[in-house]
């Protein structure tokens, strides 16, 4: 570790074009920037970079140093993150990927609670509302909420079930009949969650009784935040998870359709890669994750989970 560090302060005056400016990247004082790289000249035998009051630029062995050191670093940086995080499960860097809106209304405060018990795992979060390829895509693990998957290939895990309610802004009902069972949703009125106008599919239940309704296609979109906006501005009825709406509910800006209904639940799901067995900070992040979500008190974790 000590042999590699005269070069990577080399590398960095050349990035940031001074040792000043290496000084600040590094946290190091521009002496002891200075005394590194006058050290490593003299152990090569050449002089690397040519100073003046304003910048520094490389000389053509600084360039040829530079050009062979690099890749070499990078590539050390990968093998040694890569060996932390099969090790260690306290410290590395760990990406995430999760749905957009579960990822806006519940992963900030998630992240905040995880970065206070681990500082030393750093956390790369994507949030895209596709379900991504876990074995195609660069990351360590991803949250969703959906189906189990039927790729065989792919680990999964369900934390938990997801309820859901048909809700609607009640000045939608000043323009038509509230309805009092599920064969009285018209499509006209229901907006859907779905991909390339497909509708959606909404299945009720009460006692033995169960009704399958198709929602509408006039309105389609892949993100609930926006149907939700669309509900709340008395625009239609949309089939949401409760995280979603359970302030709307509770202030009357939203309220449930059919509420003596049951809408089935999703399932709340941690998927990942063909791991043979969890590397110690995706199980770490995997615990963290269950326990914070126990907490929020739109998930059920009753027996059907």
């Amino acid at each position: 570790m000590q042999t590699i560090k005269p070069i990577r302060v080399f590398l960095a005056v050349i990035e940031q074009g001074s040792f000043a400016g290496a000084a600040r990247h590094l946290r190091m004082t521009p002496a002891s920037i200075t005394r590194i790289i006058a050290q490593l000249e003299q152990d090569l035998g050449q002089q690397l970079l040519l100073r003046t009051t304003r910048q520094v630029s490389l000389t053509g062995a600084g360039a040829m140093v530079a050009a062979r050191y690099r890749p070499v670093v990078e590539e050390f940086d990968r093998v040694t993150e890569e060996v932390t995080r099969t090790t260690r499960p306290d410290r590395g860097r760990l990406a995430i990927n999760a749905p957009l809106s579960f990822g806006m209304r519940l992963m900030p405060g998630l992240v905040a609670s995880f970065r206070l018990a681990y500082p030393n795992i750093a956390l790369d979060v994507q949030l895209t509302d596709t379900l991504v390829d876990i074995l195609d895509e660069s990351c360590d693990l991803a949250i969703r909420i959906s189906a189990p998957p039927g790729d065989k290939s792919t680990i999964w895990r369900r934390i938990c079930l997801v309820p859901r309610h048909v809700v609607a802004a009640p000045a939608l009902f000043d323009r038509m009949p509230r309805p009092v069972s599920p064969d009285d949703l018209g499509p006209d009125h229901c907006l859907s969650y779905g991909q390339k106008g497909t509708a959606e599919s909404w299945t009720f239940t009460r006692g033995g009784l169960r009704r399958t309704i198709r929602a509408g296609s006039d309105v389609v979109s892949n993100n609930g935040e926006f149907l939700h906006a669309l509900a709340l501005s008395g625009n239609g009825m949309v089939n949401l998870p409760d995280f979603l709406v359970r302030d709307d509910l509770a202030g009357g800006g939203l309220e449930a359709v059919l509420p003596d209904w049951q809408v089935t639940p999703l399932n709340l799901m941690l998927y990942y890669p063909p791991y043979e067995k969890l590397p110690p900070l995706v199980a770490t992040f995997t615990d963290f994750f269950e326990a914070y979500i126990r907490e929020v008190e739109s998930f059920d974790f009753g027996t059907g989970a």
